[in-house]
């Protein structure tokens, strides 16, 4: 029995298959009436064959049905591959030396040309609002369609690393209990259990750690998790990650195996290592977590050269502030005094008044602060700085350090981009030793960096145990995340095992007894029972597609994305429930 419709994709016919009898299926990309020769370009996701019509059409009556088959519609065609004249061949073309002239055709499905809101393949763009509206036909592009291959290339070598390494796969609930992960829960109300509610997993944290618990030892799952948050570029409300967790290890395990997923994902080179840099050295360099080191602008902690200033705005940062500078050299770029300007514009939103600059230009220090840059300033400036030689010192100060530091990385992004000094290729970092804790000056207490089973590090042990808030404030976590191009791609920690560490990390972070039993009491009561030392981290899927893709938009490496609202236009959810089912649920609208 014939099992498929086809004997050939639209891509792979050549010069050897000539005089052979073939089937193959596709949409009509094209069509051309060259004075009554007929020709058609028939598409696949694997390609495209010209089909031509002569034979076809010396039955009269055939030339009616072939004007029926609109663009986008899909056929079957049963034919003879034939060589193409010398003077048509089409070398930008894999199947452009040969054609198939068409003995039998048959439309399977007709497209409404007339209603359809654009053509996969047309000369216009369609707008991003129509495209999510009608994916399905944008999924016809090759780009998505390259795409959705490579993500599933990437799932197969990561799933393929993790089962050379004895990892089981293990799929955990979708429907769940809502647990403090950063972001807000999208919630299920429960039809059986009357005004109780499951939550949509933000990540499978506590579940892996209970298979840990249970001796699974090494486990792994590409699993699907939902946060409730405002979304950007390279968010979505739903996103897969791949998540990992290990028993008796240490950060050097996770770490290796890390590289080792990079490596086959990446094609990375066989010698190749990881780079390491610690949380505090990443902020003082490049102000930020998650640094791009493909171009260099790395900053200066500049706040002691600056004691004695008379400059206000650094008068005012040194009161418990920083100030940061940032040297440009002249090879790299010249700037304008508009452009200077507009460098306020780039660290507004990150809370920065203003960048601070001065010129040095044939070895003069000119404009801007150099009225306050003395000699002895100067050669101190200079001697902290990689690169020598005219160009502009720029500066960020501010009473908050996080401040000073957002405002640093962010206009180091911006003239990474706009001086296109991004190198090509992928520039990877394990950043590590990070804060366990964040102040809250609003509600002056600590919340965890990471969430609250991160184990802290053991030389910070004794301070964590401590009841005083100014030696917790300092402790390191043992957390660490994979960096790539200015993305983290990946993020896990250490976990703690130990219920009295874990009583008081809940302590630290002022849960009461009832909010404690209430949300955690199933995983304090398995950590009673005997809990293995272990440790794991989870990559974004998503964002390392993005990365392989070399695109910026997470939509673009996603089948079925959500817009910035979150909604999903082809669909039209999220929709309004109907009132049998409120009622079912024992819901009302506030």
């Amino acid at each position: 029995m014939n099992q498929m419709l086809r004997t050939h994709t639209c891509g792979e016919l050549r010069m050897e298959d000539v005089n052979k009898c073939v089937a193959i299926c596709g949409w009509v990309n094209k069509y051309r009436d060259l004075g009554g020769l007929h020709f058609m370009d028939l598409r696949d996701k694997y390609g495209m064959t010209q089909l031509s019509f002569g034979e076809y059409l010396k039955d009269n009556q055939k030339l009616e049905e072939l004007k029926k088959v609109s663009l986008e519609s899909v056929v079957r065609v049963e034919g003879i591959v034939h060589p193409r004249p010398m003077d048509a061949k089409n070398k930008n073309m894999p199947t452009g030396e040969v054609e198939v002239s068409v003995t039998k055709l048959e439309l399977l499905s007709r497209s409404d040309i007339d209603s359809i809101p654009f053509l996969p393949f047309g000369a216009i763009e369609a707008t991003d609002d129509l495209k999510l509206k009608y994916r399905y036909l944008e999924l016809r592009t090759n780009k998505l369609q390259d795409i959705l291959k490579l993500r599933s290339q990437a799932c197969f070598m990561a799933r393929e690393v993790l089962m050379n390494e004895n990892f089981v796969e293990v799929e955990t609930p979708i429907l769940y209990k809502s647990t403090p992960e950063g972001a807000r829960d999208y919630i299920v109300p429960s039809r059986v259990n009357k005004n109780k509610v499951y939550a949509l997993p933000q990540s499978p944290q506590t579940l892996k750690q209970l298979l840990m618990i249970g001796g699974t030892d090494r486990y792994f799952q590409i699993c699907r998790c939902f946060r409730d948050e405002d979304l950007r570029a390279d968010r979505q409300p739903e996103f897969s990650q791949i998540d990992i967790e290990a028993s008796f290890i240490t950060q050097d395990f996770i770490r290796e195996l890390a590289t080792k997923i990079i490596k086959r994902i990446f094609k990375l080179e066989a010698d190749f290592k990881l780079p390491m840099m610690d949380f505090k050295t990443a902020m003082d360099l490049y102000g930020s977590d998650k640094p791009d080191i493909r171009f260099g602008l790395k900053h200066m902690i500049v706040t002691d050269l600056f004691k004695s200033t008379e400059f206000g705005v650094f008068k005012d940062a040194l009161s418990g502030g920083l100030i940061k500078a940032m040297f440009v050299p002249e090879k790299l770029g010249v700037f304008s005094r508009k452009m200077i300007d507009s460098f306020v514009e780039v660290v507004k939103p990150y809370g920065g008044k203003g960048v601070a600059w001065f010129k040095l230009e044939k070895n003069q220090r000119t404009g801007g602060i150099s009225k306050y840059i003395t000699e002895e300033i100067y050669q101190k400036l200079d001697s902290l700085s990689e690169d020598k030689g005219d160009g502009i010192w720029l500066f960020f100060a501010d009473k908050k350090e996080e401040v000073a530091h957002a405002s640093a990385d962010a206009l180091r992004r911006h003239l990474g981009k706009e001086l296109k000094l991004h190198s090509k290729g992928y520039a990877f970092l394990w950043v590590y030793d990070f804060p366990l804790f964040e102040y809250s000056e609003t509600e002056n207490r600590l919340v965890a960096r990471h969430h609250p089973f991160t184990m802290p590090k053991k030389e910070n042990l004794n301070d964590f145990l401590s009841d005083d808030m100014e030696r917790q404030k300092k402790c390191l976590a043992d957390a660490y995340d994979l960096v790539c191009n200015g993305y983290e791609i990946a993020g896990g920690s250490m976990r703690i095992f130990n219920t009295d560490v874990q009583s008081q990390m809940f302590k630290i972070l002022k849960f009461t007894e009832e909010e404690t039993r209430n949300q955690f009491g199933f995983f304090i009561d398995a950590l009673k029972y005997g809990t293995p030392p272990h440790g794991g981290m989870a990559f974004g899927l998503d964002r390392l597609i993005m990365l392989l893709c070399n695109t910026d938009n997470i939509r673009d490496v996603i089948a079925f994305p959500k817009t910035t609202s979150a909604s999903d236009l082809m669909a039209g959810s999220p929709s309004a429930p109907s009132v049998a089912q409120l009622d079912e649920l024992n819901m009302r609208w506030k």
